[in-house]
């Protein structure tokens, strides 16, 4: 019996330093709407999420779609790389994929996030097996989790990543059979 995951980065963001408040920005909600309209087909049976806003945001359509409420699970939350802001984004995050156990002052070494990340989701595949299940995420938290099923999610597919982007990856108990993108960038133009 096969158990989807759907794991949904969320949509383009205002910044703040208020990481749990960050809302979405107006091109962000337009794309949750097409988030939305992309999931409608999936038959989803629960929506997971984030405690962030902008995680929140990009799945609350499909959830009320559904009519189920999002059940907020912190193993989602977005990893955090530093106590404050970092002079260079691109190579802060490049130095903790170099080295998984490396963590900035502050921030989580892959190592742990990954380790964090992972937890949630094999209760998910435990608790809702055979389920369709819409996961509002992160990016890195979201690489993180599929390098651990899969080592070529890296770095490198981090950074190929859109905002909003979904895979859809197909457990069989907590074995990783597939995955695949259903959020093509051309679907920002309609």
């Amino acid at each position: 019996m096969l158990t989807r995951l759907y794991f949904v980065r969320h949509a383009h963001s205002i910044y703040t330093p208020d990481e749990r408040q960050r809302p979405l920005s107006d091109r962000g909600l337009l794309d949750a709407e097409k988030t939305t309209k992309l999931l409608l087909a999936e038959n989803i049976d629960y929506v997971i999420s984030s405690p962030y806003k902008r995680a929140i945001q990009t799945v609350e359509g499909i959830a009320k779609y559904i009519g189920k409420e999002i059940i907020i699970e912190e193993g989602f939350k977005e990893r955090k790389l530093s106590e404050g802001p970092v002079k260079d984004f691109d190579l802060a995050v490049k130095k903790v994929w170099d080295v998984p156990s490396f963590s900035w002052k502050g921030g989580e070494s892959n190592q742990t996030a990954q380790t964090r990340g992972v937890h949630a989701t094999i209760q998910l595949l435990n608790r809702f097996e055979g389920k369709r299940i819409v996961i509002g995420t992160h990016g890195n938290i979201m690489v993180l989790i599929m390098n651990f099923f899969e080592k070529k999610y890296n770095f490198e597919f981090w950074k190929e990543l859109s905002m909003p982007d979904i895979y859809k990856l197909e457990f069989e108990k907590e074995k990783l059979r597939t995955v695949k993108r259903i959020f093509e960038k051309e679907i920002l133009l309609f």
